[in-house]
């Protein structure tokens, strides 16, 4: 079967935050929205069909979670990841951002210290700060325009307040995804010092052609102990508006005072739709996912090319997986402010400008590439133009 990533799917008007609120984003409403992690593709018609079906009964009422939404997950994860996990072992979540705050309250306490590793996604910087809890950074290393963990770093910041690290595998912005050794070493440290692991693997499926995801709870029944995955069909299928994820967690005592604390604040339950649609897309969405990342990767080899040979002053930095692209733009000089208001302003385009990442996105751009071919070369032919303006 093949699916057509080309047809534009006009968003106006569907109060999508991508489109309808770049006025008030950016100052203005004719701009390239390139920013906020959803995608500009269809959802996949095996999950329409099955929410249309549901739709056509009439009756929304209370519901639970059935079989069919845990076993699509274990087999999905099996097949995709060589991962075995078991039922119990799944928890649900309205969302990967309201369980990194969760987390943060079920395993910590006010005044615990919890590592992340910017530039990073940031709400992690949120979910420890919001409720009391010391934020410690492990900056990435940069080398050779390459990103990498400092485990030197990451051991010398530890101390006995230390509590938990929230790690983004594969990485978001910088697009990285860790391999076996990389995160053996910080299992390792963390196994040393009784850190507990928060793993945000909601991209481990958009992984691009010649790379591997390695869940890290995956490696070890003793990694596994103490680490909690984060997953979600969101990203992947472009569900985010459903508010459907899971956590998988093997160890018993964690996984108690995680429920407790999502039951005492009365929001397990979900919602009919995205029950519907996480099962759909996990039970029938492998050739889907397929012929999308090898159109991701068209469109990243793209941008790539064209400032290789065309704007040489952006350096872009290969991802290797997610559908955004980490742009350098540290050659033109600019303050993060000023880097948006030349794209915003002069080449009309809407990224995430890097210093929202945390320490060590200065100067950089997040550019999410999944859009059709055509957006993302208009969008670089007019940044190209704006840069060659002020040569």
């Amino acid at each position: 079967m093949s699916w057509d990533f080309d047809v534009p799917i006009p968003r106006e008007g569907t109060d999508c935050i991508k489109y309808d609120l770049r006025e008030e984003t950016f100052g203005r409403r004719n701009v390239i929205p390139m920013w906020v992690a959803d995608m500009d593709f269809r959802t996949p018609g095996f999950i329409v069909d099955k929410l249309r079906e549901r739709l056509s009964h009439e009756i929304y009422g209370y519901s639970f979670r059935p079989t069919e939404y845990y076993s699509s997950i274990i087999k999905w994860l099996r097949i995709r990841h060589n991962w075995q996990v078991e039922r119990e072992w799944i928890c649900f979540s309205p969302g990967i951002v309201p369980a990194l705050n969760l987390c943060t309250l079920a395993f910590t306490r006010p005044g615990d210290s919890i590592i992340v590793q910017p530039p990073v996604y940031f709400p992690f910087f949120s979910a420890v700060e919001a409720h009391g809890r010391n934020l410690v950074y492990n900056r990435l290393a940069e080398k050779n325009g390459r990103w990498l963990m400092d485990f030197d770093s990451l051991a010398s910041s530890i101390d006995g307040n230390t509590k938990m690290i929230i790690i983004s595998n594969p990485h978001n912005p910088v697009g990285r995804v860790w391999s076996r050794e990389e995160i053996e070493q910080l299992a390792d440290i963390c196994l040393k010092n009784n850190i507990l692991i928060l793993s945000d693997e909601i991209h481990c499926d958009l992984i691009l052609p010649g790379f591997h995801h390695t869940p890290l709870a995956g490696i070890s029944e003793k990694i596994a102990d103490i680490t909690v995955t984060c997953l979600a069909p969101s990203k992947t299928f472009n569900l985010a508006g459903l508010s459907t994820s899971s956590l998988i967690i093997s160890n018993p005592v964690l996984r108690k005072y995680f429920t407790k604390k999502i039951e005492s604040l009365h929001i397990g339950n979900g919602n009919i739709f995205g029950t519907i649609a996480s099962i759909a897309a996990y039970s029938e969405g492998h050739e889907w996912l397929d012929a999308l990342m090898n159109y991701l990767d068209q469109n990243a080899d793209y941008v790539i090319r064209c400032c290789r040979e065309l704007i040489p002053e952006i350096i872009p930095v290969p991802p290797e997986a997610t559908y955004m692209i980490w742009l350098d733009c540290r050659k033109f000089g600019m303050t993060g402010k000023e880097l948006q208001d030349f794209f915003v302003s002069k080449a009309g385009v809407g990224m995430n400008e890097g210093s929202s990442f945390g320490p060590g996105g200065e100067g950089f751009m997040r550019m999410n590439l999944a859009t059709t071919h055509q957006t993302v070369i208009r969008a670089m032919e007019q940044i190209e133009k704006a840069v060659a303006e002020i040569r």
